[in-house]
């Protein structure tokens, strides 16, 4: 590693959290598109806030129309892509501290995109400045591209690549260390059925926002009163699951407790919708209610549904349910699928279809896995890059979690998370510890010099 870099990336430090600071209090969740803001205003003001901050340290930065920025370095045709987000999931349940204050304590910044992926993106702004003011010389230019529609559509990424050409190689900083060349493929899938007219009368649900969200929390009003309670009392002791009941003004209110996280990581986590369907059917819900508590339920390997599968590539497939909810007399869901390498994405909606009789089942994401080859120049020198400023061996993994790298032709997801850091991406209490930001910098300007730079 260049030391003139690492020192210069250390010397920033009250700069990064400063500027890291200010990135975190713009709630950038995405809401209607208005005038130049397709993502909605708090998503444009962040766009322009990181614009304006590049361009105060020099770089030369382009704005697509409220969909994306990127800033270059550098005036070579060939390009090192570096990929990153600014848009972030809505705050959900949980947070103890503000979680759009960028509260700092022993060290850690707290709030929403401290990790996914505001942070990640700074330490990858901050590398480039470092590899510039060090006076590397380039063979190729590195363009940073920052977009706002990550955690939904990536309707940002199709708008940058019809204005723009993406660069073929690169990374995203939006994933873990050491690496991840292998990412699973996304399916994601719509339910919707009428609600049933016998049984247990649910009067109002409506949980998660998201489908690449686990819910933490999942309230309902049903029809009843303190038998009811005492019901979910007995069935709360029996199955050891944190449920609660209340009688109020039109029925009884309940509420699952689950343990958020991200749909793509369900391992330690609880979905709290699987834990009130389950709640549900066992007080008499019958008919679409019954059918997803015995295909979902609090399965998040998709077995029920006919879709369970792994390969040694990718490992095993991973199944969310984000978001359910009773409106117009009709129950409305969405399922997560993260499907390995060798999975056929088309037999696993249809093995999906044939187990939820009376849904309609539509596609709303189909997206194809992307694998970079271990043996790849791209994947050795990012390696390398991680192993010189940790001092710690890296090997390539695969994750159901799904970044920009699979925009590029041969592209990698690469930090900024290290392996004895807990992910706390999508979930309540989000945060980076400072002084690894910083070190994911310098492991990004190492990576840059390794890839752009001069011999």
């Amino acid at each position: 590693m260049n030391q003139e870099a690492a020192r210069l990336i250390d010397s920033w430090k009250e700069e990064f959290t400063e500027m890291l600071q200010r990135w975190i209090r713009i709630p950038s969740v995405k809401a209607p598109a208005e005038e130049n803001a397709p993502f909605g205003p708090e998503i444009r003001r962040m766009l322009d806030t990181a614009m304006a901050d590049a361009r105060g340290m020099g770089f030369a930065v382009r704005d697509f129309d409220g969909y994306a920025c990127d800033i270059t370095l550098g005036d070579a045709e060939e390009k090192i892509g570096v990929l990153s987000h600014l848009d972030v999931v809505p705050v959900g349940d949980g947070w103890t501290r503000p979680p759009f204050g960028g509260v700092i304590e022993n060290g850690r910044i707290y709030g929403r995109g401290t990790n996914d992926d505001k942070g990640p993106a700074l330490a990858a702004l901050f590398a480039m400045r470092a590899v510039r003011d060090a006076g590397i010389p380039l063979k190729k230019s590195i363009r940073l591209i920052l977009g706002c529609d990550e955690e939904e559509g990536w309707a940002d990424m199709k708008y940058y690549g019809a204005h723009e050409a993406i660069p073929e190689i690169g990374f995203s900083p939006d994933s873990a260390f050491p690496l991840i060349n292998t990412e699973k493929g996304i399916l994601g899938l719509t339910l919707r059925a009428p609600a049933a007219k016998t049984g247990l009368k649910v009067l109002e649900m409506a949980t998660g926002n998201r489908t690449n969200v686990i819910p933490g929390e999942c309230r309902a009003l049903v029809e009843g009163g303190e038998e009811l309670v005492e019901k979910v009392q007995a069935y709360a002791k029996k199955t050891g699951l944190p449920y609660s009941a209340q009688v109020v003004e039109n029925g009884v209110q309940l509420t699952a407790t689950g343990i958020p996280g991200h749909s793509a990581y369900p391992d330690g986590k609880r979905n709290a919708i699987g834990m009130m369907l389950l709640l549900l059917r066992e007080l008499g819900a019958e008919g679409p209610v019954a059918t997803l508590a015995e295909t979902v339920g609090l399965e998040n390997d998709g077995g029920s549904l006919g879709c369970a599968f792994s390969d040694e590539v990718s490992g095993r497939l991973t199944c969310n349910m984000g978001i359910l909810r009773l409106e117009d007399g009709a129950w409305y869901g969405t399922l997560d699928m993260r499907c390995p390498v060798t999975a056929d994405q088309e037999k696993l909606r249809d093995a999906a279809m044939a187990r939820l009789p009376g849904f309609e089942v539509k596609v709303s994401t189909m997206k194809p896995p992307h694998h970079v080859p271990a043996e790849s120049e791209l994947v050795r020198s990012l390696l390398a890059a991680y192993e010189e400023e940790t001092g710690l061996p890296g090997k390539p993994m695969a994750t159901g979690g799904g970044t920009y790298a699979k925009v590029l032709r041969q592209g990698v997801a690469f930090g900024a998370l290290f392996p004895d850091e807990e992910d706390l991406a999508h979930q309540a209490d989000e945060f980076e510890t400072l002084d690894r930001l910083l070190l994911a910098s310098k492991i990004y300007a190492n990576a840059l010099i390794r890839l752009a730079g001069k011999e």
